[in-house]
């Protein structure tokens, strides 16, 4: 972040690069005739199944949870205009009797209506320690989350999910862990999205520790600082741009940590990044591009992360790329791997430093073993 204060708007408004170009002031095209472009309106719905989001009033619902909790059934769409949606968005309501999300919500899909990611917005700002408003304590990390998907069968395609909350407008408080979306649900894939925060931006998790959730992200976004791809998740992340932000609040190296997977120790595949870049704001070498998370509830986790065929600019940190979370969980006991990989923060200096798949080991790590019989 620059040096001077920075409100919570101006943050999702600008961005950091070419690539976040101002999404808060609405697009001259969300205030015409058709601000839901080729997938129809209320008075030419192109099914029964089709719901229609616009913050002025064009639509069906004027917040996209209004929209989720009128779906009241599986395979329903939603058609989302352009607009800023500040809320906490929740997809998938939780059996009270089982602790998992009922069928209700299934096969949700939702769609930036004008194709373009940075003119429809879900946008929040609480952070783990935020007080809740009846006083019962903080949010923690999971409450944090603007967006909580727990049903099966998610899509997103062209929205950005942001969690705009600020350290420097807290400095009261220490959980700074501040989710733009938490998934859960199995066979969850978004395209063209973008994901928006500073530490845990994107928690690609599952709904239960024995549960395996596969997940897909392509052509995606996702900046932060600290930890801000985690969980334990099977996710893949096929031509996606990650990006770390620079900070002022800290003296020196690391600024942060680009994954942090749980991989459950029974899951055969965890995170696979591959045809992607890792691009920085940060000065160089200041982020690692990993460290392992076992969780305290999941004290067997064993992290799995690959990155393949991947651009490392030079923010990364060349020389010792992976940390540890604790010292308990050294990242070399874990299942991290590299192969092929490019850029300045990719050169292999210190070899035990940047574990290499084989060929042939490579050949287990593409998107169509990690995702099995489905393909997104």
């Amino acid at each position: 972040m620059a040096g001077h204060h920075v409100s919570r708007r101006a943050f999702v408004a600008a961005g950091t690069g070419a690539v976040l170009a101002p999404v808060l002031a609405a697009p001259a095209r969300a205030n015409g005739r058709r601000p839901f472009g080729r997938y129809g309106s209320p008075s030419a719905r192109l099914d029964a199944r089709t719901l229609y989001v616009h913050p002025g009033g064009l639509g069906d619902h004027t917040t996209v949870q209004a929209a989720v909790t009128a779906a009241t059934g599986a395979g329903f769409t939603l058609v989302i205009g352009p607009g800023v949606y500040r809320e906490t968005v929740s997809v998938g309501a939780v059996d009270p009797a089982t602790g998992l999300p009922g069928p209700v919500a299934s096969e949700m899909t939702w769609i930036g209506a004008s194709g373009d990611p940075r003119d429809v917005v879900v946008v929040y700002d609480n952070a783990n320690g935020t007080p809740k408003p009846d006083g019962s304590g903080t949010y923690g990390t999971t409450g944090s989350a603007t967006t909580t998907v727990r049903a099966d069968g998610f899509t997103a395609r062209s929205v950005t999910f942001a969690n705009d909350w600020l350290r420097a407008d807290h400095p009261d408080i220490t959980g700074t862990q501040a989710v733009a979306i938490k998934v859960q649900g199995d066979r969850s894939a978004f395209h063209r999205c973008r994901f928006l925060g500073h530490q845990d931006t994107l928690y690609a998790d599952t709904t239960a520790l024995a549960v395996f959730a596969r997940q897909y992200y392509r052509d995606c976004y996702v900046e932060g600082d600290v930890d801000f791809v985690f969980g334990r998740a099977t996710a893949v992340f096929e031509h996606c741009r990650f990006h770390t932000l620079d900070r002022t609040d800290l003296a020196g190296a690391p600024y942060g940590f680009v994954f942090a997977p749980s991989t459950a120790v029974a899951d055969p595949r965890g995170y696979l990044v591959t045809g992607g870049r890792i691009s920085s704001s940060a000065p160089d070498a200041y982020y690692k591009l990993a460290r392992p998370w076992v969780p305290g509830s999941d004290p067997t986790a064993r992290p799995m992360l690959t990155v393949r065929d991947t651009r490392l600019d030079a923010g990364v940190d060349a020389v010792a790329p992976y940390t540890d979370m604790s010292a308990a969980h050294p990242w070399q006991a874990q299942r991290f791997a590299e192969y092929r990989n490019t850029g300045p923060g990719a050169v292999i200096t210190v070899p035990e430093n940047r574990p290499q798949l084989t060929d042939a080991e490579a050949g287990q790590h593409t998107r169509a073993a990690y995702l099995g019989d489905w393909c997104p």
